[in-house]
């Protein structure tokens, strides 16, 4: 409703309305809550990675939780888009950009076993946009776990930040735009670290 507003009152409308007379400059945006968005540890990882029924869908989990990468990158995998030698993947994001993500022993062996079972004729997974969303679906009803690209994406932020990467790198890593959303992510790691170091200042 701002940005409509914005515009109509802007000299782009055409319509001649003055922008001291807005009325949407006189209303204040909404709060949003800053909730502490749900997450997987290491444990719970593993624990869909056993859940899965075959190796495709281990290497997938695999991926998602060592790469960050959205799921419309992780559909479009290719072969030729996979530099073993680097442990990088070259993907096109969020405003058609080129990218790298990089990946880890876990996803890179269940990769390999997959591959060496499968010939891809297309993505490497044989699966589409909708097909990983299926797949997803039934591993959350049978773990009752959240199992969803944006869960594994904040996972991968905040595992890295538990191994002591900075908010910067996190943010390069997962090609962020703000700093913001990595510290939204991470905040509950954050907590975590600071809660170590607590001791009731009134004592017993």
């Amino acid at each position: 409703i701002r940005a409509f507003y914005n515009w109509l009152y802007s000299p782009s409308s055409g319509l001649k309305f003055r922008p001291e007379d807005n009325p949407v400059l006189w209303v204040d945006a909404p709060k949003r809550p800053q909730l502490i968005l749900p997450t997987l540890t290491s444990e719970q990882v593993r624990t869909l990675i056993d859940a899965c029924p075959n190796i495709r869908d281990k290497a997938i989990i695999a991926l998602f939780t060592e790469s960050g990468l959205r799921k419309s990158e992780l559909t479009n995998i290719r072969l030729n888009d996979i530099d073993w030698n680097n442990r990088t993947i070259k993907t096109i994001g969020k405003g058609r950009k080129e990218a790298y993500e990089p990946f880890g022993e876990l996803s890179e062996a269940y990769r390999k076993e997959w591959l060496a079972q499968y010939t891809p004729n297309g993505n490497i997974w044989g699966l589409n946009h909708w097909g990983i969303a299926s797949m997803l679906s039934r591993l959350e009803k049978a773990t009752g776990l959240p199992c969803n690209p944006h869960t594994f994406r904040r996972t991968f932020a905040c595992l890295l930040r538990k191994h002591g990467l900075d908010s910067l790198t996190i943010k390069d890593l997962g090609r962020w735009e703000s700093l913001e959303m990595v510290q939204r992510y991470t905040r509950s790691v954050t907590f975590q670290d600071s809660l170590k170091f607590y001791k009731a200042p009134l004592g017993r």
